[in-house]
């Protein structure tokens, strides 16, 4: 008889034999337990039990429980203390991203010092704690006003309209052998004199930094962007794959918050027939044309201070072109 009981971010597989005596009546239980990590996580915690001060939008008491769908409630917005780390997280052994679930829908980088998986622990020892360096490593990536890297938003021309005007929000959570994804699902999200719904699935895989990020707008309209915040001193790379079918637009350097000699590499690759790279006052942008079709892009990020990780700008582009080549053969990155 085999079991499988999924504890967290663990699964224990449980093996039991049976070994018959002599006598053909009487079985001897032989218990053999195994702790496997899953390749991949992903998760979304929110607290139960509390409840919500209206005048101020925050949720005072009750404790964190992880749930697979939720919609947010109309209170939440940025620090109510109602969603661990603010909102979902995914991770493989190399490294941990969150996407902001409020009106900042920016994504940020969880930088990993071991190749075990932490998301489950993060922000259980004080919702702010992850801002601290820790023996698993840190939030290393300071959003501002930007869309973080690979957030999401619309490029009105001088500016980016974030999510500060929508009817309804709904997350799922699902974690398998291959992947562990979330699909975010905006409903009425209002920037200016368009109204859409949007659905958005962010996905991440066994190997590697990257997430794949599918969004698909219920509308067509202008301006839907994503991007990667910018820093002073730090200088944009870009490159289209030998095809012309791709490109990426990047940076590298001292840009993170651990630290005044902390390099950290982060890049967006797109389709060139989908979108036009261009700056913005806090990132730099990669806008879609407008279309009803899904639009995919994959978020990419490097940390010096990673396990066998990446460590020089030289290495960082190496691995940035061998991803060029990777999508021209096969059309994605999995």
């Amino acid at each position: 008889m085999n079991s499988k009981i999924v504890l967290g971010a663990l699964a224990l597989t449980v093996i039991v034999a049976c070994k018959e005596k002599e006598n053909k009546n009487v079985a001897e239980e032989i218990i053999e337990i195994e702790e496997v990590q899953p390749a991949t996580y992903a998760e979304i915690s929110v607290k139960e039990g509390g409840s919500w001060k209206e005048d101020t939008r925050e949720y005072i008491g009750g404790s964190f429980v992880n749930v697979d769908e939720m919609e947010v409630p109309e209170q939440h917005t940025d620090h109510s203390w109602y969603i661990r780390y603010e909102g979902p997280g995914w991770e493989n052994k190399q490294i941990a991203y969150r996407l902001y679930l409020d009106w900042r829908n920016a994504i940020d980088i969880f930088g990993k010092k071991v190749d075990t998986l932490v998301l489950p622990y993060v922000g259980t020892d004080g919702f702010n704690s992850y801002h601290n360096d820790a023996p698993w490593g840190q939030d290393i990536l300071k959003a501002g006003r930007s869309m973080g890297i690979g957030g999401y938003g619309r490029f009105t021309g001088d500016t980016i309209a974030h999510f500060d005007e929508v009817e309804n929000t709904l997350v799922n959570v699902d974690n398998s052998t291959a992947s562990s994804s979330v699909t975010i699902d905006y409903q009425g999200w209002k920037t200016g004199d368009i109204t859409t719904d949007l659905k958005s699935v962010i996905s991440i895989f066994p190997e590697d930094r990257f997430l794949k990020v599918e969004l698909t707008p219920s509308v067509s309209f202008d301006g839907l962007a994503t991007g990667i915040v910018k820093f002073d001193d730090i200088p944009l790379m870009e490159e289209t794959s030998e095809n012309g079918d791709w490109a990426y637009i990047a940076t590298y350097g001292v840009q993170t918050l651990a630290g005044e000699n902390d390099k950290l590499g982060m890049a967006i690759f797109y389709k060139i027939d989908q979108a036009n790279a261009v700056e913005g006052p806090y990132d730099h942008l990669v806008v879609f044309n407008p279309s009803k079709e899904k639009h995919i892009y994959y978020i990419h990020s490097a940390w010096d201070q990673e396990q066998n990780g990446i460590k020089t700008e030289e290495a960082f582009k190496q691995d940035l072109q061998n991803k060029l080549s990777e999508l021209d053969n096969n059309g994605k990155l999995e």
